[in-house]
């Protein structure tokens, strides 16, 4: 089977090039333009998505080729872009940067190839004129198999500056699709971990992608893009599906519950943003209702919950107030204790702690937890210890480590992974129906979690 939707991949020589500018510009334009846009991530950054979503009105989603394997970029890419009049997919750090020690896997380039995708490349030109055609010639001859449909230059300083820069890129043989003038407006903000979620900033960050829109309209031939987007071929595999991928070979009994669907409640609001709209899907999928809920505001969980699911965000920002809702921290302790299955990931690892940076959390894990000045950065391979309730022992998942904070200690006395590198290691903690960790996964890699996990609930 083959599928072909348009499509542009937008990468970069380097990061801070302004690839979440132009992409985030180039889906709020062609949506304005009343095209329904696909809004996609190279990698496995969860803060830009939100910007996308902003843009597009439709869910961002990540394509990382590390930690959902090569073979299902193609399948995912084609499940979020269902329906849609094109697709645009924001790359990750430098055109040809992937995962470390790993050559191109996970990099722009090979989500690019995998796509089969024609490329844009964003060129920081604020401090170069006729040097940007060797830098640009360099990055298109690098790999025959990545195709460089045209540039766009961004920071230009003035329209003698751009006369040199499109003399230079003429000899090239690149296309020029864009030229933007370096504007405040469409600055966003950043922290610790990059830039601050669109739920922390809703008002400003829609203004924010309005303004990128409208710079990228003003200086983009938005019909040259549209018809190098058409130019991608088509794609020899079939959209993934979550109730597939969730299908067990073996019958199952029906619940004893008559049917009913065990309520999981995810955890939402300002200080849990990081997620992956597969897991709610595959949550589904897999028999359970999912409902949403705010740590920061709800007082309690929602009604029937048989299971938790706390994410990655920034609890750190919001320690003081998480720590003032305790109605809500002795819902959260009181299943967890109890056995109900329990998923934690980064900031629902900090959540469950005794505290953070001194402030009383859930009080779950016997651990306390502190931001630090060292960031962890990295994909990582797992293996699971220890059977849990989301999975068996020897399961084997890759995850991405992204935290300044440190818990301590760093596993319990049966640890969620094993980590091979950067060197060999445990950590998290598996206790009662709880399993916390600092990895983040991508459960579309191993859907069997989503199911184990919703059996779980159904019989805890």
């Amino acid at each position: 089977m083959s599928a072909s939707v348009p499509r542009l991949v937008v990468a970069a020589p380097s990061s801070g090039s302004g690839k979440t500018t132009v992409a985030t510009g180039l889906m709020a334009a062609f949506a304005a333009r009343g095209l329904a846009v696909s809004p996609h991530k190279v990698g496995p950054d969860y803060i830009d998505p939100g910007y996308h979503a902003l843009a597009t009105g439709r869910v961002g989603r990540n394509l990382d080729a590390y930690l959902c394997g090569p073979e299902l970029v193609g399948p995912l890419f084609l499940h979020g872009a269902r329906g849609c009049d094109l697709a645009v997919v924001e790359g990750v750090m430098g055109l040809y940067d992937g995962a470390a020690g790993e050559g191109e896997l996970a990099s722009t380039a090979q989500v690019a190839k995998l796509l089969r995708a024609p490329v844009v490349l964003v060129v920081d030109a604020s401090s170069q004129s006729r040097s940007v055609a060797a830098l640009v010639h360099g990055f298109a001859s690098w790999d025959p198999e990545v195709r460089i449909g045209g540039v766009i230059l961004n920071k230009v300083a003035s329209d003698r500056h751009e006369e040199l820069l499109r003399e230079a890129l003429d000899a090239a043989g690149v296309p020029v699709l864009g030229v933007l003038r370096r504007a405040e407006q469409v600055e966003t903000p950043s922290r610790h971990l990059g830039l601050v979620p669109v739920a922390e900033r809703r008002a400003a960050a829609v203004e924010a992608v309005a303004a990128m829109g409208a710079q990228v309209a003003a200086g983009c031939d938005l019909e040259a893009l549209a018809a190098l987007a058409r130019s991608a071929g088509a794609l020899p595999c079939a959209a993934w599906d979550a109730a597939e991928a969730v299908a067990s070979p073996a019958h199952r009994p029906a619940p004893s519950d008559g049917g009913r669907a065990p309520v999981v409640a995810v955890a939402g609001g300002p200080a849990f943003t990081f997620s992956y709209a597969e897991h709610t899907e595959l949550l589904t999928a897999a028999g359970a209702e999912v409902v949403t809920f705010d740590p920061l505001r709800d007082e309690e969980l929602p009604a029937g919950t048989a299971g938790l699911v706390i994410g990655g965000g920034f609890p750190e920002v919001y320690a003081a107030e998480l720590s003032a809702n305790e109605p809500l921290r002795k819902a959260v302790a009181e299943p967890a204790n109890s056995g109900a299955p329990v998923a934690a990931e980064c900031a629902g690892l900090l959540y469950l702690c005794r505290e953070l940076d001194g402030l009383p959390m859930c009080g779950v894990l016997d651990a306390g937890a502190r931001m630090s000045e060292r960031l962890t950065l990295g994909y990582r391979d797992a293996v699971a210890v220890g059977d849990s309730v989301l999975a068996a022992a020897g399961t084997r998942m890759r995850g991405h480590e992204f935290h300044r904070t440190v818990v301590e200690p760093g596993a319990g006395t049966e640890p969620a992974w094993g980590v091979r590198a950067p060197r060999p290691r445990v950590e998290g903690f598996v206790q009662r129906g709880v399993h916390a960790s600092y990895l983040h996964t991508h459960w579309a890699s191993e859907p069997g979690v989503a199911r184990r996990f919703v059996e779980r609930c159904r019989t805890s």
